[in-house]
């Protein structure tokens, strides 16, 4: 059995929850209600006057000795500057107060206001209770590159005693409350789909599997709604989105945590030219909303989010920062020539896809800073966007990257049920060849189309990411509250 350690200072503490039971306490206590946040307190404290206010929060810091101690309480809002003084304080004892109370525990006070001498705004506490005894220790400095492993093995320490860790937090709820908002007010209807699906389509990637004991068969984790959203499409709906959490099987760095969360939404009747109008807007509203200015640095790079924002088709991009187009990398021989100069080690089987998939990840997209949408892809890398017309061999696409990263992708959909078959084919055939991120075929998607899909525009948005990037911060696990991490044992 493995039990948790303790050092000498936590064992102690540990013990006097003992003490209190015996003494007929609760150590962690009850509700505690008619509190006033912190904040209201320091923005009223002249209205509140010489009245008695009640607070509660965790314990910070204790400051003092003797017959007076200074704390600092603080709750989600912010910190307040306590006094406990023997004089002043009722219930309990004062010297039960200097026995019992340590930092990091959770307190409920009540008492009078007052401004100390170099200006603080201070309650003096008359009564006091224990709503919940810390057995471990606050760190005294929970920050650092030294300690960036354990702050997100141990979030909630992180939470507690890092308030911009928190901060970020609240703006990212925020951020996704003003996604929700934005679209709802625009005629867009949020729903919920499976994630647990009998077929990993909507996205070239390698899923999660688990068995359903009941059904006896296995299930995916999803790695997209997109299949599902579009089969609204078909049963009447007009404009569908999903706030969804989905996962894929892949590596973890800065920019990709298996389980992450993005917005997608389609649109019948519109195409990719609304779906690029909505991004822009969308996002540049999100920006003034939380930053207030159209610059963001993030890192040692400044992003400009200036209307319009740039584009450039695939084939452009790749001949600019790769040095070959699209067409040329049909010749396989050159195309393993690039791969060994620009020294990527391809883990896939050797397929066009794949070869342009891999040179534009890493010779291409690094390059993009300002936001930038990059559009006509090849057919052979977008299996559920709608050809071009007058390029069959390119599709109705877009990426829109920052920072060097992909943040959106659209498509106008492909709607055709025997283009779709083929399509779905092609995949699965690629997949009998080792690609073990392609898509499965997907009948009863097929038959979807068969009953009529209204031509539709259609985007994701990667949420983690454009967190990130509207923060400034340069990791996804400082924007996942539990970002994923390798097992160690035997505490974790």
């Amino acid at each position: 059995m493995v039990v948790l350690e303790l050092n000498e200072v936590e064992q102690s503490r540990k013990d006097k929850i003992g003490e209190l039971r015996e003494q007929g306490i609760d150590p962690f206590g009850h509700s505690f209600g008619d509190a006033l946040a912190a904040a209201y307190i320091a923005e009223h404290f002249d209205e509140l006057g010489e009245g008695t206010v009640r607070a509660r929060g965790r314990v910070m810091a204790v400051r003092g000795h003797g017959k007076a101690c200074f704390l600092v309480l603080a709750d989600m809002s912010g910190r307040i500057q306590l006094y406990v003084r023997s004089d002043d304080l009722k219930e309990p004892a004062y010297d039960w107060f200097k026995k019992y109370v340590d930092s990091g525990d959770i307190i409920g006070v009540e008492g009078t206001l007052f401004v100390t001498k170099t200006g603080e705004k201070t309650i003096a506490v008359a009564r006091l209770w224990v709503l919940s005894k810390a057995i471990r220790t606050l760190p005294e400095k929970f920050h650092g590159l030294t300690d960036v492993e354990i702050r997100y093995r141990q979030r909630y320490v992180d939470l507690i005693v890092n308030p911009e860790v928190r901060d970020a937090f609240e703006k990212r709820s925020r951020m996704v409350s003003h996604i929700r908002t934005y679209l709802t007010e625009r005629g867009y209807l949020e729903v919920e789909t499976p994630m647990l699906q009998p077929i990993a389509g909507g996205a070239t990637a390698r899923p999660f599997v688990t068995h359903h004991n009941a059904l006896d068969q296995d299930l995916f984790l999803r790695i997209a709604p997109e299949l599902y959203l579009k089969r609204l499409l078909v049963g009447g709906f007009e404009k569908v989105f999903e706030i969804n959490r989905s996962f894929r099987n892949e590596g973890i760095d800065t920019i990709h945590n298996p389980e992450f969360t993005m917005m997608e939404l389609y649109e019948a009747y519109s195409d990719l030219d609304g779906m690029m109008n909505l991004t822009e807007n969308l996002i540049l509203d999100l920006v003034d909303k939380v930053t207030g200015m159209p610059q963001v640095h993030m890192g040692e790079r400044l992003i400009n989010f200036t209307r319009p924002f740039a584009r450039t088709t695939f084939d452009e991009a790749m001949q600019k920062y790769a040095g070959v187009g699209l067409e040329e990398l049909r010749d396989d021989g050159l195309a393993r020539r690039k791969i060994a100069e620009f020294g990527i080690h391809m883990d896939k089987s050797f397929e066009y896809a794949n070869v342009v998939n891999e040179v534009f990840d890493k010779m291409v997209e690094p390059n993009f800073i300002d936001p930038t949408f990059v559009h006509d892809y090849p057919v052979e890398i977008s299996p559920l966007a709608k050809r071009m017309a007058e390029q069959p061999q390119r599709v109705q696409r877009f990426e829109l990257f920052a920072s060097g990263m992909e943040l959106a992708n659209a498509f106008t959909e492909l709607n055709d049920p025997m283009d779709q078959e083929e399509r779905f084919t092609q995949q699965v055939a690629a997949k009998a060849r080792g690609d073990d991120e392609s898509q499965s075929m997907d009948f009863d998607y097929v038959r979807a189309l068969q009953y009529g899909m209204p031509p539709a525009g259609g985007l994701g948005i990667g949420i983690d990411r454009l967190v990130m990037l509207l923060l400034g911060v340069e990791s996804i696990r400082e924007v996942i509250l539990f970002p994923q991490l390798k097992r160690r044992e035997p505490q974790d």
